[in-house]
């Protein structure tokens, strides 16, 4: 599909086709009925209702919220995140999640190497160093949120756990699309975690006779990583990247999309803007005529 950026250039440019038109910004009039009860990201003024942050006006029953566009990470139960160990402490490690406050990830919520499950011993707490350390990467669930908005994780399924050999990027988190699973495996040869707390990890995808897969989360694959592979992951990186810029939500059909319509140019030539706003524009209007079609 050709598109020309002259063309792209003047086109409006939207957040997503799939979110509500109704942006507003600080000050804004949200509405005059005195119906509605004040949410998050508003107050009320000359018997008005108006936006204290910029982003999307949201509506539940009679409750008016304004999501930010930009907003630190707060976390729900269910959350899959990826995150980096900040601390070892006591029987817990201290997690960064781009959260308010650091999150906890206690001994007795993981698994033991080779995913063992008994009680946690002692010797498991003199371990722990050895299990997870400062600086490791990992992937994990929210368990509970605590009232200072905390949040505590575990890593009690296989599928979370220490990673191994990747790109992680930081994005907003309002950008991260909810979905059923945030775990995908792209037929173009790699996978993604898409963290809802706006940490994206790209790695190469397993085999399934990889013995790393059910060792517990903690063995990391350090094998090297083919040429082939590192040019799809730059590939998908510079992809997500374009994404978010043009504020587009990230989810697996936007980034597969994305990165198909990138094949025509080389990974480097992804940084240019002008050729990321060709691309973008492919992307949202091959989106549009599926909702359209649905």
């Amino acid at each position: 599909m050709a598109i020309s950026i002259e063309a792209v250039k003047r086109r409006k440019v939207v957040t997503d086709i799939e979110e509500p038109s109704r942006l507003v910004t600080p000050g804004d009039v949200i509405t005059s009925d005195t119906d509605f009860m004040r949410g998050h990201g508003t107050y009320m003024e000359d018997d008005s209702l108006h936006a204290s942050v910029a982003g999307v006006v949201e509506t539940v029953n009679k409750l008016i919220c304004v999501k930010p566009l930009k907003t630190r990470y707060n976390g729900e139960v269910g959350d899959v995140v990826v995150g980096r160990i900040a601390d070892v402490g006591q029987k817990r490690w201290r997690v960064d999640t781009n959260s308010r406050l650091n999150s906890i990830l206690m001994l007795s919520s993981v698994n033991l190497p080779g995913g063992e499950l008994r009680r946690r011993s002692a010797e498991d707490e003199l371990l722990m160093r050895e299990y997870l350390t400062e600086g490791d990467l990992i992937s994990a669930e929210v368990q509970t949120v605590f009232q200072d908005g905390a949040l505590s994780l575990h890593t009690r399924s296989l599928k979370y756990g220490k990673l191994g050999q990747g790109v992680m990027i930081k994005i907003s988190p309002s950008l991260i699309k909810r979905c059923k699973t945030h775990f995908h495996n792209l037929p173009c040869g790699a996978s993604i975690i898409l963290g809802n707390n706006g940490y994206v990890w790209i790695y190469p995808t397993a085999s399934k006779d990889d013995e790393h897969q059910h060792a517990g989360g903690f063995v990391q694959n350090l094998q090297p990583v083919s040429f082939s592979d590192r040019e799809v992951i730059a590939r998908l990186r510079n992809c997500i990247v374009g994404l978010a810029e043009h504020r587009m939500l990230l989810y697996d059909t936007s980034v597969l999309y994305t990165y198909e319509a990138s094949s025509n140019f080389d990974a480097g030539e992804l940084l240019k803007s002008d050729i990321m706003d060709i691309i973008i524009e492919e992307v949202r209007t091959r989106i549009q005529m599926e909702v359209k079609q649905s």
